[in-house]
């Protein structure tokens, strides 16, 4: 084990010394690869965290629509107190990236200082996330993403509130054809999964009982990179990629619908809309592009030829190459 000293007093001894059981663990894992370790952190260090997480922040909580949802994400880690601090300095040194190496058979792992979608997350009331996988390429340094680190900072969690990391093999399946491993965001329990095009995680909608109402769902999460990835697992770039909950099994032809079953409904069809919205955005800008990319093409066509008399057609092939570029 690499600097193993180095990580005591930050990483629990006891999950030190169970490396080898943890990897062989995450190598066999089903529907993909992934490790649920308990205990992760040093007791007295996690409960640092807990006690400096930030407050619930309006501001951090915007939705894709600028209105405040149940989501509050802070980026800026290292400005949150003192153990923030140190968990930065634990999670972008040598010895802990070459730990988690060691775990998950996933070599020469790149700390992201940006916490690209990482950082701390607060879940509220009434908070869900719908199945999905994650963007493959950072933003800004273009490495791959290959791991998801989470730490659960939750003092009191129960199944029955919702709020549990679903891992899923194939979410477009009705529940029963899915292969769903459940995962309850327990005080110090971290999970760790590969980030791949089949890397499915979600988890449905946070049902507090009325007396938990000013508890939320809370978590340290970060993401890990590297310069290379296998071929067979290289695809083109691409966005977090959704796919929306089915019908609970409750909704049945003769049903009776109840106020809170139409409220659900309402929050599919709007979570639905939304998706929609942003795809076409995206197909918008991506018209946009390609009308402009074949505009300048064929006006150097058309420039080619009238200084050298020589007709010049604009194959399909550089069309997509000039698409492929970032403007």
């Amino acid at each position: 084990m690499a600097a193993a000293s180095e990580l005591r007093g930050r990483v629990s001894t006891d999950v030190i010394q169970d490396s080898r059981r943890i990897a062989e663990a995450f190598a066999t894992a089903s529907p993909f690869r992934h490790a649920v370790i308990d205990e992760f952190l040093a007791p007295d260090f996690c409960r640092s965290l807990v006690e400096q997480f930030p407050r619930f922040d309006e501001a951090a909580a915007l939705n894709e629509d600028g209105k405040v949802g149940g989501k509050a994400t802070q980026e800026q880690v290292r400005t949150l107190g003192p153990a923030y601090e140190q968990l930065d300095d634990l999670v972008q040194s040598a010895a802990f990236r070459d730990f988690i190496g060691t775990l998950t058979g996933i070599d020469d792992l790149r700390y992201d200082p940006h916490y690209f979608g990482g950082g701390t997350h607060e879940n509220r009331q009434g908070q869900d996330l719908d199945p999905h996988i994650d963007f493959n390429y950072h933003p800004l340094t273009r490495q791959h993403r290959r791991l998801n680190l989470i730490i659960y900072l939750n003092e009191q969690w129960n199944d029955d509130w919702g709020g549990c990391l679903q891992l899923h093999r194939d979410p477009y399946r009705e529940p029963e054809d899915d292969e769903i491993v459940t995962v309850t965001p327990l005080m110090n329990r971290c999970v760790l999964f590969e980030t791949t095009e089949r890397s499915w995680h979600g988890f449905e909608r946070i049902n507090l009982p009325e007396h938990r109402q000013s508890l939320s769902r809370r978590s340290f999460a970060l993401y890990y990179y590297t310069t290379r990835r296998p071929p067979d697992e290289t695809v083109a770039e691409h966005s977090t990629v959704y796919v929306e909950r089915h019908l609970p099994e409750r909704f049945r032809v003769g049903m009776t619908l109840a106020q809170d079953d139409v409220r659900e409904l309402k929050q599919l069809l709007a979570r639905r809309d939304q998706h929609l919205r942003r795809l076409y955005r995206r197909v918008h800008e991506l018209g946009g592009r390609g009308t402009s990319v074949y505009a300048r093409l064929m006006k150097s066509a058309y420039a080619v030829e009238n200084a050298t008399g020589v007709k010049v057609t604009v194959p399909l092939k550089a069309l997509r190459a000039a698409l492929r570029r970032k403007p």
